[in-house]
């Protein structure tokens, strides 16, 4: 194990005892990066500083290829009852062509043994518009998760950010706009015996994540390690993103905001437009003390004529062609 991990994880913990309160916890997420290539011993050590419970619903991110059965019964021992792996595409040169380690082969190995070793609650990450996807190997990715009786889906579309690989190094042959919109539709059609109840989520009844919920209901919580965020009394933090400089002082954050009113009906507004169920403008007119329709009229107005949003008992919320130009649409509600 490398030196610079214990630093890093001697850094953490000070963090964490610092700013951590000791409330009993409803969601633990270990997760932003590959925390599998930590040892059991040290998710152990990184648990035991929190305040949990056998309800609560603690996740840890793995990637396919860094974990064996011995692992999987250690981290179920410390605490973890939850999984998300990083599948991405069960096309094997897919995979080399995006620079994953891991097989198909790895993906099903860890899903069948985390569930000899007692974990029910499962989930994989897939991308779509990936470098010679077409719309049937996604079809057939999820198709073939859904075979390995998972609890749980993630689905990303593609996005080349500036600075990554990718950006430097284009790959050929990627989806178009048009047909990651088609991918996102079938998906939506391969996944019907799962909740679709999130923008980007699918659930099996009763497995929905109740970490990521909690993003999207605009609930605070913490967030600790290099370049986490998060989010105490109406403030937006994120820590310090250089390893180094976090690891000498992991008390100073890189940005702090405090919202004003504005901002914090606004991102009401876009975070609860994630959900599938959308806003309930009963709580939002009473929370900021507006009238949701009357503000926000012309809007809503135009996208329930367009088909793009619909109402719903108790406010609401995107169609699935809605979702597709979400970003145009929330865009509308920033002033």
């Amino acid at each position: 194990m490398p030196e610079y991990i214990e630093t890093y994880l001697a850094a953490l913990e000070k963090e964490i005892t610092y700013f951590y309160a000791n409330e009993p916890l409803k969601t633990l997420y270990i997760g932003g990066g590959t925390p599998s290539i930590l040892s059991s011993s040290q998710i152990f050590k990184i648990l035991s500083l929190f305040n949990f419970s056998k309800t609560t619903e603690v996740t840890m991110e793995l990637n396919p290829e860094q974990v064996d059965e011995k692992y999987l019964k250690e981290i179920k021992n410390a605490g973890v009852n939850r999984l998300s792996i990083g599948c991405q595409s069960f096309d094997e040169n897919i995979l080399k062509l995006i620079g994953r380690k891991h097989t198909p082969t790895d993906v099903e190995f860890v899903v069948k043994t985390a569930k000899n070793c007692g974990f029910n609650n499962i989930s994989l990450d897939f991308i779509y518009g990936l470098p010679e996807q077409t719309l049937t190997s996604f079809t057939n990715d999820l198709t073939r998760a859904k075979e390995l009786n998972i609890q749980h889906i993630s689905l990303y579309g593609l996005k080349i950010d500036e600075g990554c690989y990718f950006y430097k190094n284009p790959p050929t042959n990627i989806a178009d706009e048009d047909l990651q919109a088609d991918m996102y539709l079938e998906a939506i059609k391969t996944l019907s015996d799962f909740e679709h109840y999130e923008i980007s989520n699918f659930a099996k009844n009763n497995f929905v994540s109740r970490h990521n919920l909690n993003y999207w209901s605009n609930g605070n919580y913490y967030g600790f390690g290099t370049a986490a965020h998060g989010y105490l009394n109406n403030i937006r933090y994120s820590n310090q993103k250089n390893i180094k400089n976090y690891t000498e002082n992991p008390l100073q954050k890189e940005t702090e905001h405090k919202l004003s009113n504005q901002e914090m009906l606004e991102e009401e507004i876009f975070l609860g437009f994630r959900k599938m169920s959308g806003i309930n403008t009963r709580n939002i007119n009473k929370k900021f003390n507006i009238d949701f329709e009357k503000k926000y009229s012309a809007i809503l107005t135009k996208y329930l004529a367009s088909g793009h949003i619909k109402k719903t008992s108790c406010g609401y919320s995107l169609t699935n062609n809605g979702i597709l130009v979400s970003n145009v649409i929330l865009s509308e509600f920033i002033d």
